[in-house]
């Protein structure tokens, strides 16, 4: 089973401090999305939110698609103040654009500052679990309109003037606490069936949302969440089970253990290069952060593996210092201890995670 290796990517570096660089370019981002690529990399993932200035993460990845060949690409996706069928053609439309490589990474924000720019609700009222109920609905509604149109509904026959068969359409009727969506899409089911859907989970109720609506789901160990500490890889990896029982889900969804990573040819170089960024600007973060060597970075990535977790999501604190680090000095390590990939082995994120196309929940329902 392959040990995946994914790269979250946030503006210049996940460190405050770090130099600034052509956010607003959309170069500056393929370029970082084809370094990733270059070091195998599974999947990339692309930060987002509405308070923060900068450019679309679903258009980023759209842009990154056609100039990109196997990474999967996994923009994040504000599900408390989004459309659940803008977002399903979005993503679908990005899992056409790649040719199977869509993915998104879902998340809920209780920001009145995000809030005002609307101007509909105040989820700050809200618990977490009425916001992470309503994701749980809008990831449902999302798969139901990826299978609303059958495999093979297209006709696309000029002679007939034919496009698509209705009878391979499917209304989904879904009605629930939070949307009312008849549908079907307007978009044809995408190359993958469903698109990988993900989440970031820390514990608790968290976890509860990754295990009802998420194929992968990252978590933090030994890093700090709004609750408190994380725990190890062991700890974590439980509680995203204990989570799946406790919604009676059978096949759990593969899990990847986050980390914030400073690389350099030795760890006092490494070190030394944090404190001078936390001198202008201090890091806090959910995740742990690591800084070291890559040999190092391999030896506590086996770790993780050794107690279960499918993966590791790797932060660069700089990404022009970090990014490559991890692409050509960690990847090649882990490839030598044989715990990642030697070359892509499937064109689709599906494929890459090992997952087969799903059935449509539809085909053949009249």
């Amino acid at each position: 089973m392959t040990f995946h290796l994914a790269v979250a990517l946030n503006d210049t570096g996940w460190h405050p401090a770090a130099p600034p660089g052509d956010v607003l370019e959309p170069d500056f981002w393929v370029s970082q999305i084809q370094e990733a690529e270059r070091g195998l990399a599974t999947l990339v993932t692309l930060e987002d939110g509405f308070a923060r200035p900068g450019l679309d993460s679903v258009l980023i990845a759209l842009r990154a698609g056609p100039v990109t060949s196997h990474v999967g690409l996994v923009p994040t996706v504000v599900a408390t103040h989004t459309e659940p069928f803008h977002v399903s053609t979005q993503i679908a439309t990005l899992d056409w654009v790649t040719a199977g490589r869509a993915g998104e990474r879902i998340k809920v924000s209780a920001d009145p500052a995000e809030a005002a720019l609307f101007g509909r609700r105040d989820p700050s009222s809200e618990s977490r679990e009425t916001l992470f109920d309503e994701a749980v609905d809008h990831v449902e509604v999302q798969r139901r309109l990826w299978d609303s149109w059958e495999d093979d509904a297209e006709i696309r026959d000029a002679a007939t003037n034919r496009f698509v068969d209705r009878e391979k359409l499917h209304y989904i009727d879904f009605v629930g606490s939070h949307f009312a969506v008849r549908g079907p899409s307007i978009t044809p089911r995408p190359p993958q069936g469903q698109p990988i859907v993900t989440a970031l989970a820390h514990v608790d109720t968290a976890y509860r949302l990754a295990a009802r609506c998420a194929d992968l789901v990252f978590t933090t160990p030994d890093g700090v969440g709004r609750d408190g500490p994380t725990g190890d890889a062991a700890t974590t990896l439980r509680g995203v089970r204990s989570a799946e029982a406790e919604v009676g889900r059978d096949q759990g969804a593969q899990v990847l253990g986050d980390l914030i990573v400073f690389l350099d040819d030795d760890a006092t170089a490494a070190s030394t290069r944090w404190t001078r960024l936390d001198g202008e600007r201090t890091l806090r973060s959910d995740a742990d952060v690591f800084a070291g060597t890559a040999e190092q970075l391999a030896t506590k990535l086996e770790g993780w593996a050794a107690a279960g977790l499918d993966g590791a999501r790797l932060r660069p604190a700089v990404a022009d210092h970090d990014l490559p680090r991890i692409t050509r000095d960690l990847a090649p390590e882990l490839a030598r201890r044989g715990l990642t990939r030697t070359a892509y082995e499937a064109d689709t994120l599906r494929g890459l995670l090992g997952l087969a196309k799903p059935a449509d929940r539809y085909a053949g329902v009249q």
